[in-house]
């Protein structure tokens, strides 16, 4: 490849992302002239820009994408020319690919957790489901825990109408299951439930704590995480403790990057070498 591909991530507070090294470390072992940027909306160097503007103007100066998170994967939505199906499906952009003049929407997130659950969780029970958060990455994650076979689905958000939606969304594409939101926890609610993922914010160093109440989580559950900084969060530390399966925010961080990268440059990554960044340094667990 003789041009530089250039590619950004956009989000607010992700200074401490790993999806820049991710990506340069795998475009190194390819041999790709590769830059990965970071646009974060939170900063004083990029204050009164609007999204549109930031799309618009990556788009202009010739990158070959953008990598989208939290806050603007579903604001993300209004200035994309075309969508990818599972885009259009979830109503939600964590990926957008500039195709000459059109700007093209992905959501790699779904085929992220689809393929790591599939990896780290085989075989897991998937009865019965907590799915905390129903923002653009509990679209995602819904959508692709009810694609991996989970029957029942629960959905807690605190923004009672964003939960409402999502509701309906998933309940529109899978009307043979069963999909209801939780306003309250408790014992009897939980002992029911087979695994529980966080798709909050919830756990990250800025927003320390955990969605659901830690006394609440039995040892027969499996747990994930999408939240990988930290790599063992609250709620992480807490179920491995009670000997539940758990599956990290890594896991989906990975194969996101994976898909996402696949797209920027068409090229296949290894998410094995990509994943290998997250290990820890020696003597550290």
């Amino acid at each position: 490849m003789t041009d530089r591909t250039r590619v950004a991530l956009v989000g607010q507070g992700i200074s401490a992302s790993l999806t820049p090294a991710m990506h340069m470390t795998e475009a190194r072992a390819l041999g790709f002239d590769y830059a990965y940027g970071v646009i974060d909306t939170g900063t004083l160097a990029h204050a009164g820009r609007t999204l549109g503007e930031i799309v618009a103007t990556a788009q202009l100066e010739g990158m070959a994408g953008l990598n989208i998170t939290y806050p603007h994967k579903i604001a993300v939505l209004g200035h994309m020319d075309q969508l990818s199906d599972d885009a259009r499906r979830l109503g939600a952009v964590n990926t957008v690919v500039f195709r000459g003049a059109r700007k093209v929407g992905h959501n790699t997130d779904f085929s992220g957790f689809h393929a790591a659950f599939k990896q780290d969780l085989p075989g897991a029970p998937l009865d019965r489901v907590l799915l905390l958060g129903a923002g653009g990455a509990g679209v995602a994650v819904g959508f692709a825990l009810l694609s991996v076979g989970v029957k029942r689905l629960m959905l807690f958000d605190q923004r009672r109408a964003q939960s409402e939606a999502l509701a309906r969304k998933l309940q529109s594409e899978f009307p043979d299951r069963e999909i209801r939101q939780v306003e309250t926890f408790s014992p009897r609610i939980m002992s029911g439930v087979s695994g529980v993922v966080n798709a909050t914010p919830m756990g990250m160093d800025k927003y320390p704590g955990s969605a659901l109440p830690l006394a609440l989580l039995h040892g027969d559950l499996w747990v994930s995480d999408i939240v990988y900084f930290p790599l063992e969060t609250a709620l992480l530390a807490q179920a491995r403790a009670l000997g539940c399966r758990i599956m990290p925010g890594s896991a989906m961080a990975v194969w996101q990057a994976v898909h996402a990268f696949e797209l920027f440059t068409g090229t296949p990554a290894d998410p094995a070498r990509m994943g290998r960044i997250f290990a820890p340094p020696p003597g550290q667990v």
